[in-house]
């Protein structure tokens, strides 16, 4: 890659975390969106998965608080109401198409209660079709899950390698890898077992990515907050999520990365805002920011219920939830003022 080329997508990278701004994750697989649309009372179904999806990214002032949406293989090349493919859709309204390569998550050989991402195999030959379809950046998950003797040191190295050949392979190609090792909160683990294995697996990482020559400034980070497990019954307010969360980054963490984008992690709309709003007033070397899914996204489901009509109320409801986090990353978020924030 040439000087040139490294240049331009660590601008992207840039952008995609600038101030103010995070990045909507409406990627899931036709499967995942399938029971996601019958669980909120949607019919399922490919137009169904086309039609929630032009919902969200055709929200009025939605590139106020986003700065690029992941989408996943099948809505990238469809196209909204009017006949705009996505990624022309979202280009227009100022947002950066990004997109989901992975193949999803199988078990690890030798280790079948852990798991492997996979999808590098053509990934070089997929990367330049996306490009040419007007990619501008790219994700890629882990899934590390923490129980008894888990995750392995097999699992971490494993894992880690394949995202930094992944990362790699984006930067060749002139996209920016999304780079996403989330450590699972399933589970009944302390919030300091998280925390020992969000360092673990973020040093491995690390150490992958300088082995590959990854450019840390044209990629952006999307990890897991450090939270005790879903079943642990520990209770943690935000201000100790956010201390724990910024101290396994800096362990590990290049400072010349362009950015943290957090995923959300099966964590309530709520408390995924609380937590982020309590790490902006922690001192850290990069932009803090979300790359949130559901805790973006739930609110809007709920509301839109598939439903031609309601398509404002969905639209209300997502704007309200990046409003929110904008105003976290600003350091004016209140709870109890929640329902009121509007992007402009």
């Amino acid at each position: 890659m040439t000087q040139i080329a490294r240049t331009d997508i660590a601008r992207t990278a840039a952008a995609m975390v600038t101030q103010g701004k995070g990045i909507l994750a409406a990627d899931e697989s036709p499967a995942t969106m399938d029971a996601r649309l019958v669980t909120a009372g949607v019919p399922p179904g490919q137009e169904r998965r086309r039609a929630y999806r032009e919902m969200l990214v055709t929200t009025a002032a939605l590139a106020d608080g986003v700065s690029g949406v992941i989408l996943c293989d099948e809505t990238f090349r469809q196209a909204i109401s009017g006949g705009q493919t996505f990624p022309a859709a979202l280009t227009r309204r100022g947002l950066l198409p990004g997109i989901k390569v992975d193949t999803g998550a199988k078990p690890l050989a030798g280790a079948p209660e852990e798991k492997i991402t996979e999808g590098l195999d053509g990934l070089r030959e997929r990367l330049a079709e996306y490009a040419a379809l007007g990619a501008a950046f790219a994700k890629w998950r882990a899934v590390i899950r923490i129980g008894a003797g888990r995750p392995s040191w097999r699992s971490l190295h494993a894992n880690a390698h394949a995202l930094a050949r992944y990362a790699s392979l984006c930067q060749e190609g002139g996209i920016v890898p999304i780079v996403e090792p989330e450590v699972l909160r399933d589970g009944d683990h302390t919030i300091q077992r998280c925390a020992d294995v969000t360092s673990a697996a973020l040093l491995e990482l690390c150490a992958e990515l300088a082995d590959f020559g990854v450019d840390f400034r044209a990629m952006v980070l999307k990890p897991s907050m450090v939270v005790p497990g879903s079943e642990s019954g520990q209770a943690t307010a935000p201000e100790e999520v956010a201390a724990r969360t910024v101290a396994a980054l800096r362990c590990a963490v290049p400072e010349d990365v362009a950015g943290i984008a957090f995923l959300s992690g099966g964590q309530g709309p709520a408390d995924a805002t609380a937590n982020l709003a309590a790490m902006q007033h922690l001192d850290a070397p990069w932009p803090l920011t979300f790359s949130f899914g559901r805790a973006l996204v739930d609110p809007a489901l709920s509301a839109w219920r598939g439903e031609p009509g309601r398509m404002p109320d969905g639209q209300r409801a997502l704007a309200n939830r990046v409003a929110c986090n904008v105003a976290a990353l600003q350091g004016s978020y209140r709870p109890v003022l929640a329902r009121s924030y509007a992007l402009a």
